[in-house]
């Protein structure tokens, strides 16, 4: 389950925080502009094929204790008959959700999707869904509401000072000698493992995707857009490397199912399949793409 929704959270744009913080970085540092139809069909190929294989892998190299639970589909049938139908609340929020998702789809010419998201949330306070007591208690989106405001202002301040431009004029003519393939190899992968310092993805994303952003654009052979996408994207998939390294893996961790070693031993190898999985399909997909 963890490893899938790490796929999952690269394949939409909104179904990880750093991903928006990224899409600022992206237009800030290199002037380019993605949707959320253009975010999922770059991932999508990857995505598709990491989650077919990805569960296969797994019970393969760890396989679980309990491989049969005929009491499982019984038991979910009582919880849903306990909860009963949708209240009122329920389906306001479901309403209001698919009209936030589709405005941040199809409306992002006319309405920024920041805009869509304080609207709905809005909605939500005045249809009483949640009160507004809910909304200011939510102090883990009010944090990343802080990282965004100052780290995004930050990674503009490094393009205005020149100091991106100063820095990949220093490194990108090294990169440029190894050849395209072995740059982008080399660019992605230390700035994926890179995450081994990294106990949040946002501070990662606001800290080195304007960095290696930067130097990434001067290398020929690839447009700006799909050198932003190439780092934006393994946002999603770098969290499966240890217990630290997403703000969900100290709850999954602290379960007890798994052991230490042994995650950290799978991240590991997840995070090496997911990099050469991604490698292999995202780079040609983008250039068909013409990204």
């Amino acid at each position: 389950a963890l490893a899938t929704s790490f796929i999952t959270s690269s394949m939409f744009v909104t179904a990880l925080a750093p991903n928006t913080l990224a899409l600022s970085v992206m237009r800030q540092t290199a002037g380019v502009t993605v949707t959320w139809l253009e975010w999922f069909v770059g991932f999508a190929p990857v995505g598709i094929v990491l989650l077919l294989v990805v569960p296969w892998l797994l019970y393969t190299i760890y396989p679980p204790e309990i491989r049969t639970a005929p009491e499982a589909p019984r038991w979910a049938a009582q919880q849903l008959e306990a909860m009963g139908a949708m209240s009122r609340k329920e389906k306001t929020l479901l309403v209001l959700v698919c009209a936030a998702l589709s405005l941040w789809i199809g409306a992002i010419e006319h309405i920024e999707p920041a805009i869509s998201a304080m609207l709905v949330v809005l909605l939500m306070v005045g249809f009483k869904v949640v009160s507004w007591n809910d909304v200011i208690g939510h102090a883990q989106a009010w944090n990343v509401l802080v990282w965004f405001a100052t780290m995004v202002t930050l990674a503009s301040g490094l393009g205005e000072t020149k100091f991106l431009e100063w820095l990949a004029q220093s490194i990108g003519p090294t990169l440029e000698g190894f050849g395209l393939t072995l740059a982008i190899v080399s660019l992605v992968a230390v700035y994926f493992f890179l995450h081994y310092f990294f106990a949040s993805i946002t501070a990662h994303a606001a800290s080195m995707l304007p960095v290696f952003i930067g130097i990434a654009v001067t290398i020929p052979g690839l447009s700006p857009k799909a050198w932003a996408l190439l780092l934006a994207y393994p946002l999603g998939l770098m969290g499966v490397l240890t217990t630290y390294t997403a703000g969900h893996n100290p709850i999954y961790y602290g379960s007890g199912y798994i052991t230490r070693q042994a995650f950290w031993g799978l991240g590991l190898t997840l995070g090496v399949f997911f990099l050469i999985v991604y490698l292999a399909i995202a780079v040609p997909w983008l250039r068909y793409l013409g990204a």
